[in-house]
C-alpha cells in the first residue's frame, strides 16, 4: 500500500522516476501550451433560459465569436498580439497569440433573445429556452 501513488500525482511520480529530470523540468512549460483546453466555461440551468459564463481575461469583444447554430453554442476566441507589441524587443515574453473554440449542445435554446455582456473579463451569454417539441413520430409496423 505504501506504494501506490495517488491517481492526481501519477505523472509528477513519473517525472521523479525520469533520470533526465532537470531536462524534462526545462522543457515542461512548452508541452503544456499545446494541452491547454484554452479557457474554462460554465453552462448553468437557470429554469426559463441556460447561462454560460466564459474565463476570457485580456480578451477584447472584436476577438469573441458567439454562434449558436441548431442547439449548438459555440464561443470562439482567436487573440492576436497587437502591432504595438510586435515593435518591441522582449528579452522573455509569456504572452502569446492563440485560439481556442469551446462548445455546448443546448437541445431546447431559441434562436431568439439572446444577449452576451463581456465584462471584468467574463463572458456572459444568456440563451432562452424554448417549449421542447417532440420531434419523434411513432411509426406503426404492418
Amino acid at each position: 500500500m505504501a506504494s501506490m501513488v495517488p491517481y492526481g500525482n501519477f505523472d509528477r511520480a513519473l517525472r521523479r522516476a525520469w533520470p533526465l529530470d532537470a531536462f524534462d523540468e526545462f522543457f515542461s512549460p512548452l508541452s503544456t501550451l499545446s494541452t491547454d483546453a484554452g479557457f474554462k466555461m460554465n453552462v448553468e440551468d437557470a429554469d426559463d433560459r441556460y447561462v454560460i459564463t466564459a474565463e476570457l481575461a485580456g480578451v477584447k469583444r472584436d476577438e469573441i465569436d458567439v454562434e449558436l447554430n441548431e442547439g449548438r453554442l459555440s464561443i470562439s476566441v482567436d487573440k492576436k498580439e497587437s502591432d504595438e507589441e510586435k515593435g518591441k524587443n522582449y528579452l522573455h515574453k509569456e504572452s502569446t497569440e492563440w485560439k481556442a473554440s469551446r462548445g455546448v449542445y443546448l437541445k431546447d435554446a431559441s434562436t431568439s433573445g439572446l444577449s452576451a455582456k463581456l465584462e471584468g473579463g467574463i463572458l456572459t451569454v444568456n440563451v432562452p429556452k424554448q417549449e421542447e417539441k417532440a420531434n419523434v413520430t411513432k411509426v406503426s409496423i404492418d
